[in-house]
């Protein structure tokens, strides 16, 4: 496990064993790619940390590989999946020079701002943006980023509509249960759309904190809706 492609073509593997539905066991994939990314630094790499190379290598590559999978499992919905720092481009096309518009939140005096969204769903024909989607594998770090730009989309009509997500391992186990909550889990059960954790272990799931085996279904709904 070197690079990106590998993480892509293990996923494709997935995907030809397991069918369309693949995405709804990527926990076991990301047990997979972390042993395969150990076999490859105890080969090449044996002097590293393997713990900190694998974390750096996931978070490096995580948002790349949820683009992937959205990008695949929405391939008959008229939508388009991209990342967000695309929209930061100096150089835009028409279309996503209208999404980067349909996204900006409005500051006043001060100007507009992008959010710090990591993936981007929108509509093609006319540009308005369904969804964006927090991916990073540091949850106390994003989750108050992720509540703050939703709380900033609700003070305008022309991005109130748009759902926020939080896709995450919640490798500190913060989301883990609903009684007695944690503080990450009240935010997430308060002020997004939807959590979806990508985890093995035991989690009291409810509408708005999910495992992620649920979020392309909750999508394509969200989607039809619109």
């Amino acid at each position: 496990m070197k690079c990106f492609e590998d993480l892509k073509n293990l996923y494709d593997d997935m995907v030809e064993e397991r069918g369309v539905e693949a995405y709804r066991y990527i926990h076991e994939l990301l047990e997979k790619a972390q042993e395969l990314r150990y076999a490859y630094l105890e080969e090449h790499e044996p002097k590293k940390d393997k713990g900190q190379s694998w974390r750096s290598f996931i978070g490096n590559n995580f948002e790349k590989l949820l683009q992937h999978i959205i990008t695949e499992a929405l391939e008959s919905h008229e939508v388009k999946v991209i990342g967000g720092r695309k929209l930061n481009g100096r150089r835009l096309s028409q279309e996503l020079d209208a999404v980067k518009q349909n996204l900006t939140v409005n500051y006043g005096r001060f100007g507009g701002l992008l959010p710090d969204a990591d993936i981007v769903i929108y509509k093609p024909q006319n540009s308005q943006v369904i969804a964006v989607i927090s991916s990073k594998t540091s949850l106390r770090e994003r989750l108050v980023q992720t509540s703050y730009w939703k709380s900033k989309f609700q003070d305008s009509e022309n991005t109130k509509h748009i759902k926020v997500y939080l896709i995450t391992p919640d490798r500190d186990k913060d989301l883990t249960k609903v009684d007695p909550a944690k503080r990450q889990r009240v935010i997430a059960e308060i002020d997004l759309d939807g959590t979806y954790v990508l985890t093995t272990e035991e989690l009291e799931e409810s509408d708005k904190v999910k495992l992620f085996e649920h979020f392309i279904e909750d999508l394509k709904k969200l989607i039809e809706e619109n």
